[in-house]
């Protein structure tokens, strides 16, 4: 969810200010690290959305790739309850906040092979229901919860510098911040080179300026040059300012960021930084998302035995009360609701859509009025609407199997994974041509076989009609559904070549790694 910012003036602390570690034990922290990578979200600890997907299969990639590395984020309550083992690191830490000093500890659990995920406890900041925000409201102290996050994270990698940081987001961005802005408190990371990755620009943790002495910055940060923003302090503003480098989530993205249309107001920044920032697509974790190999489908299948997909199709159907009818085109979406992702156009069309004869299965949780709108469906549509009001990833697994066409008519999407997803599982995208999206669908061309699934441009419900009845006419000509069927689940869009594109960015930055492949 968009947070909110806050700031107020103050100067801030001089180097008596600087936090303290104690009582590590011998290997606690890392040893000759190549990149600390600091996230607010990591699958399986942690996710609202796409970014703790990445940060869950992205870190086992670059570690094959010969990086040896850590991660940082938040001790939730998920982590705390959710049966991960935990080790108590013996790290201790005090940080200023608000020229107070507020403390922490180190826990410490692993993900892939062995890599070491360190959870930064504060039980009065992250034990709490929620990552963000309530179903009503963002949490009011976020702008405190995130300064302390990254002012823990720095404090710890003091004992042991990585050679390069890479922050993720606006919860994540200050880490960037305070290592430039405040270099006599960390005299030990001087030579730490900064990359932050953009997932979502429209998510830019925006608060009010009565929040400023809680980042115990000078009172010259809070200027348009740096951290202020329309009168608000905009911590992920600050990270594009500072950090060495910049990405996103793909290459479209990273050139509509640049336009006022997709800017949101940082457009002007992300222009003066144009050289330093790349657009690296997202990959998938295959072995998560696999129809071969799937736990949680009703029948696993694979492009050479498709059978399982109608089973799938089936048990789908006859869940959400739909008839049974492997000949009627049954359309899924799984998305949280939000504005961003086309939910407008998709209530504009949905009579239209429906007149087709499609089936059409939702599944997904957000904002409270596209709640109560959805809800109302399998009233109005019976036996032709089904909807999942709830962030479910075992159904989510299944409505992506189950489903002959998956609709994306985002607004903007800087990358997306569902579209990735259902080209794997043999369910055909149709899409709206932006960020992400426009990089891995390709209209499907049926006179040359080419292409992967359906696109449309121009954010109106009739190129979304338009794109729809494209698949539908096609859905009918079986020979070629089964060869855009065939296309799509070719597809690799495997995270190997996206994390070759971060060591090259990396090596960029001077990080040399012995023995990586290239």
């Amino acid at each position: 969810m968009m947070q909110r910012q806050g700031s107020s003036d103050s100067t801030g602390p001089g180097p008596a200010a600087v936090a303290t570690v104690t009582g590590a034990r011998p290997g606690a922290l890392p040893e000759a690290l190549d990149v600390a990578i600091v996230s607010p979200e990591i699958v399986p600890f942690a996710k609202t959305g796409g970014l703790g997907d990445v940060l869950g299969a992205l870190p086992p990639a670059l570690e094959r790739l010969g990086l040896r590395l850590c991660l940082f984020m938040p001790a939730y309550r998920s982590v705390l309850t959710g049966g991960f083992p935990l080790e108590d690191t013996g790290v201790r830490f005090s940080v200023p906040i608000s020229g107070h000093r507020q403390e922490g500890s180190l826990f410490k659990t692993v993900t892939g092979s062995a890599i070491p995920v360190y959870l930064v406890r504060a039980d009065r900041y992250f034990d709490r229901d929620y990552l963000y925000t309530t179903p009503d409201a963002d949490y009011p102290d976020n702008a405190e919860r995130f300064t302390f996050f990254a002012r823990a994270v720095l404090e710890v990698l003091r004992k042991s510098p990585p050679r390069l940081l890479h922050v993720h987001d606006w919860q994540s961005a200050l880490a960037a911040v305070f290592l430039k802005t405040q270099p006599q408190l960390y005299p030990e990371l001087a030579s730490t080179r900064t990359v932050l990755t953009i997932h979502n620009l429209g998510y830019q943790g925006l608060f009010s300026p009565e929040h400023w002495p809680t980042l115990s910055l000078e009172r010259r940060f809070f200027t348009p040059d740096y951290l202020e923003f329309f009168g608000k302090i905009n911590f992920l503003k600050g990270g594009l300012v500072f950090a060495d480098a910049i990405t996103t989530v793909s290459p479209a993205y990273a050139e509509e960021i640049k336009t006022a249309e997709q800017g949101f107001g940082l457009e002007g920044v992300l222009r003066r930084r144009a050289a330093d920032l790349a657009g690296i697509l997202n990959g998938v974790d295959y072995s998560v998302w696999d129809p071969e190999t799937d736990p949680f489908i009703a029948q696993n299948y694979g492009p050479r035995n498709l059978a399982g997909k109608r089973a799938c199709k089936t048990a789908l159907q006859q869940a959400f009360g739909l008839p049974l009818d492997a000949d009627v085109p049954l359309a899924g979406m799984v998305s949280r609701l939000t504005a961003q992702k086309g939910l407008d156009l998709l209530r504009e069309a949905l009579d239209g859509l429906l007149s087709r004869g499609l089936q059409f299965v939702l599944v997904g949780v957000g904002e409270t009025s596209y709640q109560q709108f959805f809800n109302r469906l399998p009233l109005d549509y019976p036996g032709q609407v089904g909807v999942k009001l709830a962030f479910d990833e075992p159904l989510a697994h299944r409505a992506i199997a189950s489903a002959d066409i998956f609709f994306l008519p985002s607004r903007y999407e800087p990358g997306g994974l569902v579209q990735l997803y259902s080209l794997k599982y043999g369910t055909v995208p149709v899409v709206r041509a932006t960020g992400g999206l426009k990089d891995t669908v390709e209209e499907f061309d049926p006179d040359r076989g080419t292409g992967n699934g359906f696109v449309f441009r121009r954010y109106q419900a009739e190129d979304f009609l338009a794109a729809v009845d494209r698949a539908i006419g096609l859905f009918h000509q079986r020979d070629k559904w089964a060869v855009l069927m065939g296309n799509a689940m070719a597809a690799d869009f495997s995270w190997g070549r996206s994390a070759r594109a971060y060591l090259d960015l990396y090596r960029k930055l001077g990080l040399e790694v012995g023995g990586a492949a290239g």
